[in-house]
């Protein structure tokens, strides 16, 4: 009776939409990669289209910046085309207009940049160090000892991560801008300003409670009996702990050094206020690039140029560490 009732039913006038979602709705794995191909292609768009203007200003002439165009640099020859149906006109390209690549020589030129990025780099890799090592041995400590207290100031360090970094500047500028006696024999000024201490130390405590919880889930992962059999053979905790459970942990490590690193080469807020701004006395990169902006006028093709060189370092990082980085996200939200 049902196929009966299925052959007599008179074929349906549906619209483009309900005869679009009655295929989606008969066809789920159609309706599965028409979904992903939508997401993927607009979620590569709005990522790839700001480096991709970058690229644009950064090539186009001086003098032509003012008539860029969305997708085309400045000075692009273009044509009117007439649209009757609406009654307006197009302009578009009908060539390639001047393209000035030298702006990325020029910031070299122009100033140190270099020394803005290697400033940056460095201290976001001592920062990182700093951290996983840190955080190596808190993570082991939360994540596989049990004693009392142990939620308690687990608790106490996450919550340091909620308070904004502002609400430390006025302690910190206090402290990093005395004459310390003790520190005259390493440091000539006897204060931290204008080091790199003064940047990496309050950084490093910042993003230390993220590596913490991060490791900490790893850590907690691992089967007891192989940290067990490590000290069998005649090593101590803190051997286990590097020979055996970091190595094991690697997709978490990475990910909490890559992030930290990000976090710290991005950073401009302690960068900027406990320097100078000078190349020589630790400025940060973003400093650097706004030094292309004067009192009269913004060399906004060799900010480009320099946001597209600074950025970099940060993308090469992500693109070795990015299979280590997906299993890091994936395997430490689920606990086994």
């Amino acid at each position: 009776m049902a196929e009966q009732a299925g052959v007599d039913e008179p074929d349906l006038d549906r619209g483009i939409v309900e005869a679009w979602a009655a295929r989606m709705i008969s066809n789920p794995d159609r309706a599965y990669r028409a979904t992903f191909y939508v997401a993927t292609i607009f979620f590569l768009v709005t990522t790839l289209f700001p480096f991709y203007w970058l690229f644009v200003i950064a090539v186009t002439p001086r003098n032509a910046l003012s008539t860029t165009g969305v997708l085309t640099p400045g000075g692009t020859p273009r044509a009117d085309v007439e649209l009757p149906l609406i009654d307006a006109a197009l302009s578009v390209p009908v060539g390639i207009g001047e393209i000035n690549p030298a702006a990325f020589v020029e910031i070299f030129q122009t100033l140190p940049f270099h020394r803005y990025v290697f400033n940056s780099f460095l201290i976001a890799t001592v920062a990182t160090v700093a951290v996983l090592l840190v955080g190596s041995l808190a993570g082991y400590v939360f994540g596989r000892l049990r004693f009392r207290g142990r939620n308690a100031m687990l608790l106490l360090v996450l919550v340091t991560s909620f308070f904004p970094p502002a609400a430390f500047f006025i302690p910190l500028n206090r402290l990093f801008n005395t004459n310390v006696e003790a520190l005259r024999p390493l440091i000539s000024a006897g204060s931290l300003y204008n080091t790199p201490y003064a940047i990496f130390i309050p950084l490093s405590a910042i993003f230390l409670p993220l590596s913490i919880f991060i490791l900490m889930t790893f850590y907690s992962q691992i089967p007891d009996g192989l940290e067990d059999a490590a000290r069998v053979e005649g090593t101590t905790r803190l051997g286990a702990l590097f020979r055996v459970i970091v190595p094991l942990s690697a997709p978490g490590v990475a990910t909490a050094g890559v992030l930290t690193f990000i976090s710290v080469y991005n950073e401009y807020f302690f960068s900027s206020l406990m320097t100078d701004g000078q190349p020589d006395n630790w400025a940060p990169m973003l400093e650097g690039i706004l030094r292309f902006q004067g009192e009269f006028e913004v060399l906004y093709n060799l900010m480009a140029a320099a946001s597209i060189v600074a950025v970099l370092p940060v993308a090469i990082l992500v693109v070795v560490a990015q299979e280590k980085i997906v299993s890091g996200l994936t395997t430490g939200a689920v606990k086994e």
